[in-house]
């Protein structure tokens, strides 16, 4: 059995594609099929569903794929633990971050990549449920997620800071002139929210809930580039987090009100595996987080 085959394993499993399993290895279709098919006859079980294209894996091959993403993980470890002791850590970093939280992982990125040069970071925009997945089957370092509203297992975690709640809303809306709206009356009207995979979306529910009504968004999205176009080319709100508003400063023909009755607040913070020993890019994203300050947090636009 060598590393490469297995590395083969989890490309196909990721790009669920043969020619492009390939093309991420770096090495032809037949290279990769015949290393695939290597690891079948060293390990005495069927990995994959044989057709003219990929179909899945087999049982059996689910169970090797675990194994296959453990063992990955831990040849790239040692890479990092090793360039640590020569001096200067290598490697890439892989975020996830859902979406309300996509403006603030500056935050960690910028002091991550300017203390470690020859690191790379890769940041994706997943859900708080994808999130937990990738840290517990490998394919993600760290997350930047909520921490206080659905359980995480098997996590460190550093708090960062609390997102609250804006309605971003035509200017010259139903809204126009007010200083403040409930969630009750943001819920009768029309409008634009995160779709419902996102945790994001399930909390901002819960509020409305809270308030004694009920939201049936006219479009939803996953995109929070889709929230903030909405209210400014048409006549939908949007709810968006205080961050994001701040990041994107005043926009035209719009207006950002703090939403109100209940007053929402909810922890967001960095993630990594409980894993010991942790591996060296993910120990160096989670001290970083730890020595962010309410300053630093605050100038980028959100509560510590």
């Amino acid at each position: 059995m060598l590393i490469k085959q297995l590395e083969y394993l989890t490309a196909l499993a990721r790009e669920k594609h043969f020619g492009r399993a390939a093309a991420s290895c770096g090495v032809t279709q037949p290279t990769l099929s015949a290393g695939i098919k290597q690891l079948e006859d060293d390990l005495g079980v069927l990995i994959v569903e044989r057709g003219q294209r990929f179909q899945a894996l087999t049982p059996e091959g689910e169970h090797v794929l675990t194994w296959a993403r453990r063992i990955m993980a831990n040849v790239e470890a040692l890479a990092q633990d090793m360039s640590e002791t020569r001096g200067s850590l290598v490697g890439r970093l892989r975020m996830g971050v859902v979406p309300a939280a996509l403006p603030m992982v500056t935050l960690l990125t910028t002091r991550f990549v300017d203390a470690y040069p020859r690191t790379t970071v890769t940041v994706s925009s997943a859900t708080s449920v994808d999130i937990q997945r990738g840290l517990d089957d490998f394919s993600l370092d760290a997350g930047l997620t909520y921490l206080d509203n659905e359980p995480l297992v098997h996590v460190r975690s550093v708090p960062l800071y609390h997102e609250r709640y804006m309605l971003v809303t035509p200017a010259n809306g139903p809204m126009k002139g007010r200083d403040a709206v409930t969630w009750r009356e943001a819920a009768a009207l029309p409008l634009c929210l995160l779709s419902p995979e996102n945790q994001g979306r399930r909390i901002v529910d819960r509020h409305f809930r809270e308030a004694g009504a009920i939201a049936r968004p006219r479009v939803e999205s996953n995109s929070l580039v889709a929230l903030c176009a909405h209210p400014r080319l048409g006549t939908l709100s949007s709810v968006l987090p205080e961050a994001l508003v701040a990041t994107l400063g005043p926009l035209p023909d719009v207006r950002a009100i703090p939403l109100v009755e209940p007053e929402a607040s909810h922890s967001v913070g960095l993630i990594v595996p409980e894993r010991e020993p942790l591996v060296p890019i993910a120990a160096a994203i989670f001290r970083i987080a730890q020595a962010i300050d309410a300053d630093a947090v605050a100038a980028a636009g959100a509560t510590p």
